[in-house]
């Protein structure tokens, strides 16, 4: 039966799924690493993460979050009737629906790529875009895979199992690690591009063997059940409707940015594209953590109709994903360039593609508190079982992303230089536009459902602001005093003392997650 986690509850889960996402992060920079040491900033590099985009966008939108967001309420809610039945048809028939799907637009996308991929980049060089098309089709399989690990992951959080999905990316990014530094040496060198991609298939199949064992767990029955008329199974497709268009939209963004930048300094896109893994790194972290152990609670407390509940959890999930988001955004921007160079800064990548990457970062960092609040506030309305309305504002969003875009490029930075690019206009549209979608969302779920507990989310809120400003300023200190010492003191004192300062001088403001979030994180390290 799917049951609703107390706080203190969800803060543990979240404490689970954070050291997921730290191993999954921490790999994550081992991988950037491996293909940024392999291959530096450069015109390969650009192809395979342009390559990455189309399946990249296949699984978001047929089986990433928009799957999991409306599968999970439905599921839930036969789990809380005690249909276990009932359930795992559903379970089995939407997973077999949307496998057989993916595998039909992985085809058609693999037979049209040569016509597809010279729109995405258009001012990119002809042997870009034939390398592009190549590593496309290879990736294309990953897809089908994905299809299926991703309801795994719904399913198992479903039933409050959150270390295994965890894990799973942890395993996505072993696989493209093996790529890189295993496959890659194998091939000849004007091959050598083709182990990212085939890194990336491996990846694909540990994300989903990494999730078998809780099948058993939980006694799963799934079997292929490719029957779209099963109970549940239009319900999950009708909520998906809106949600599908919601990450079209986003997607919309990531391929207006492709373009753009395919015309700019080569290498531009690669800086682009790993401030944002980094950026993402610490999202996930902060946020998708939190919003991941937050939703199957949302969602049983929404099918119960406690609103009260629902409003509690919600609050103490905004107001925790904020404490963090903040001092997150000024380590990103006083540390970036220092950081960076330690993780990045071997092989072929050069101190300009190093600078070049921390100035993009510094844009998207100002974007954590809006991209956090988006992964709270989004799945507070897909508990609710409306999909529509995040559709709604994230079509606004992208809107005024692409606006901005077109602008901010021509603002930002250098067009001539890779270090000071003028991509990092892109960067900061992204941000701009995300803040945006965040309090706007904010206003309309307040409208629906009544305060959120404004009061004590925004006291909270700005208590932490305040205490990562001071954070900033001694850190900024640090970092002018280092200047001409070792970027790994730098970064070691500079995040040392940072994180030591932010979290006596919320407790000092009397912010409580100075206190409970340090707790449960040692609590969790004593069993």
């Amino acid at each position: 039966m799917a049951k609703a986690l107390s706080n203190t509850q969800i803060v543990r889960a979240a404490v689970v799924v954070v050291g997921g996402f730290l191993a999954s992060g921490v790999l994550g920079l081992v991988r950037t690493a491996a293909f940024s040491a392999t291959f530096g900033a450069s015109e390969a590099l650009d192809a395979f993460y342009a390559a990455q985009n189309i399946p990249e966008i296949l699984f978001v939108l047929v089986a990433g979050g928009a799957l999991g967001s409306s599968f999970i309420p439905v599921f839930a809610r036969y789990l809380t009737a005690g249909d276990q039945a009932g359930a795992w048809r559903l379970a089995s028939a939407v997973m077999s629906c949307v496998a057989v799907l993916a595998a039909a637009l992985a085809l058609i996308i693999g037979v049209f790529a040569p016509t597809l991929i010279p729109v995405l980049v258009p001012d990119a060089p002809p042997t870009m875009q034939a390398l592009t098309i190549d590593l496309t089709r290879v990736m294309l399989v990953t897809v089908v895979i994905f299809s299926i690990s991703g309801l795994l992951m719904g399913i198992l959080n479903a039933q409050q199992i959150f270390t295994l999905p965890a894990l799973a990316l942890a395993a996505n990014n072993i696989g493209q690690i093996v790529g890189a530094l295993i496959i890659v040496p194998l091939l000849p060198d004007n091959s050598k591009i083709y182990g990212l991609a085939f890194g990336a298939v491996l990846g694909a199949v540990l994300h989903l063997v990494v999730q078998i064992p809780g099948l058993r767990r939980i006694d799963a029955r799934l079997a292929f059940l490719p029957n779209p008329r099963v109970p549940g199974v239009i319900e999950v497709i009708t909520l998906m409707g809106p949600r599908v268009l919601g990450l079209a939209v986003v997607q919309i963004n990531f391929l207006v940015n492709l373009s753009l930048a395919s015309g700019m300094v080569a290498g531009s896109y690669s800086a682009l594209k790993t401030a944002w893994t980094l950026m993402f790194f610490v999202l996930g972290v902060i946020a998708q953590s939190v919003g991941t152990a937050v939703f199957p609670s949302l969602s049983a407390l929404a099918a119960k109709n406690d609103l009260d509940g629902f409003k509690d959890r919600l609050a103490g999930a905004l107001r925790g994903v904020l404490f963090l988001a903040f001092p997150a955004t000024v380590g990103l921007i006083l540390l970036g360039h220092v950081g960076i160079s330690l993780l990045l800064q071997y092989g072929a990548w050069t101190p300009e593609s190093t600078a070049a990457t921390a100035w993009a970062l510094g844009f998207f960092a100002l974007g954590i508190a809006g991209h956090s609040l988006l992964e709270v506030l989004s799945r507070a309305f897909y508990a609710l079982a409306d999909t529509r309305t995040p559709v709604l504002v994230g079509i606004a969003s992208m809107a005024a992303n692409i606006a901005l875009s077109l602008v901010l490029v021509h603002v930002v930075g250098d067009p001539n230089t890779l270090s000071r690019g003028s991509f990092a206009g892109l960067a900061l549209a992204n941000s701009l536009a995300t803040l945006l979608e965040g309090a706007f969302l904010w206003w309309i779920l307040r409208r629906r459902i009544g305060s959120l507990k404004d009061r004590y989310v925004l006291n909270g809120a700005a208590r932490a602001l305040a205490a990562a400003l001071g954070m900033g300023a001694v850190v900024a200190l640090i970092v002018n005093v280092l200047t001409n010492v070792g970027g790994l003191l730098t970064a070691v004192l500079g995040a040392g003392v940072g994180v030591g300062v932010f979290f006596a001088l919320a407790f000092v403001f009397g912010v409580e997650e100075a206190r409970t979030i340090p707790n449960m994180v040692l609590a969790r390290f004593r069993r």
